[in-house]
């Protein structure tokens, strides 16, 4: 049976208790595990498929928070790391009268970035398995090198990598080493999922098949545009199918974008693909793919936080 390696930050989600508006308005916040790697990995254990972490958390009481939270959630959570040297990851997150977000980020002596290549685990990894990542931790640190060490792990055995920008652009020095970045990585994925604001941010055009279709190179085969409320649409060189989202009372979108990775991830895992089968299965059950996939992120909108609105199977 394969399994699901996510790599990156594992933080605190501070999210407000009650009102919406700005993050100078808001007096209370209550704290959320978050990270999206770590988001992934639980909706793949909530879900029933073995899902791990790799990531690095300070050794303070928001670390261990985090690490319980992900026990608890069913992540496997050995290859979390615990330091002095560094800090657990802070996000204060301000939301709109339709769930949407603000982010203020503390993070500037960040455990997670510290995370070295050294501390990777050897011959972890089969054809069967998945390794996911984002691009938070795609800054220059210790943690990038991590990264290209684990997506070469990753080519050689013959796993599967996939990657979600989840693009944060006050985490980086500028647009243009954000953009730039993620496109150097993007090639080194067999799937990518985007949403269209990040498509058109990566490729400056708005026509949305032609933008996709100027990112496959490399290896990446099989690109997923969501979009919100209207579903998500399933590209591969020659393939295109759409599926439109239900209609929920959306409360909170955080880690919904996370919800659907890890959904689509979690189908993968329970059918045991490798990476050479991973366009044709994709081509054949786009709409079965996307319509799970919408179905499980509508619902965790409709609660607050991340892993706590992440619901296990049967789906209701």
């Amino acid at each position: 049976m394969g399994k699901l390696f996510t790599i990156g930050e594992l933080l605190i989600d501070f999210t407000p208790t009650q009102q919406h508006g700005d993050l100078v308005q808001i007096e209370h916040f209550t704290k959320h595990a978050g990270g999206a790697p770590a988001n992934v990995a639980a909706v793949c254990a909530k879900l029933g498929q073995q899902a791990a972490l790799l990531t690095q958390i300070g050794q303070d009481a928001f670390g261990d928070f985090l690490k319980k939270t992900l026990q608890q959630a069913g992540v496997d959570t050995q290859y979390i790391r615990q330091t002095t040297e560094g800090e657990t990851s802070l996000a204060f997150v301000a939301l709109s009268e339709t769930g949407e977000r603000d982010f203020q980020f503390y993070r500037r002596h960040a455990a997670d970035l510290l995370y070295k290549q050294e501390y990777l685990p050897s011959q972890l990894l089969t054809n069967k398995d998945i390794i996911h990542f984002c691009s938070v931790n795609l800054v220059d640190s210790p943690m990038k090198s991590a990264h290209l060490a684990f997506i070469e792990q990753a080519h050689q055995a013959g796993s599967i990598v996939s990657f979600d920008p989840n693009v944060r652009l006050p985490l980086w020095q500028d647009e243009t080493a954000c953009r730039e970045t993620i496109l150097a990585f993007l090639p080194k994925a067999h799937i990518v999922k985007l949403s269209n604001e990040e498509l058109l941010f990566l490729t400056a055009i708005e026509e949305e098949f032609s933008a996709v279709h100027t990112l496959f190179q490399g290896h990446l085969e099989t690109i997923i545009i969501t979009h919100g409320a209207e579903g998500a649409t399933l590209y591969t060189k020659k393939c295109q199918r759409k599926v439109h989202a239900e209609n929920v009372q959306a409360v909170d979108t955080t880690g919904a974008g996370d919800a659907f990775i890890g959904a689509i991830l979690s189908q993968f895992l329970q059918h045991q693909l490798s990476a050479d089968h991973l366009v044709a299965y994709c081509e054949q059950y786009a709409i079965s793919l996307l319509s799970f996939a919408n179905r499980y992120a509508g619902i965790t909108t409709m609660k607050h936080g991340a892993i706590p609105s992440y619901p296990e199977l049967p789906l209701e």
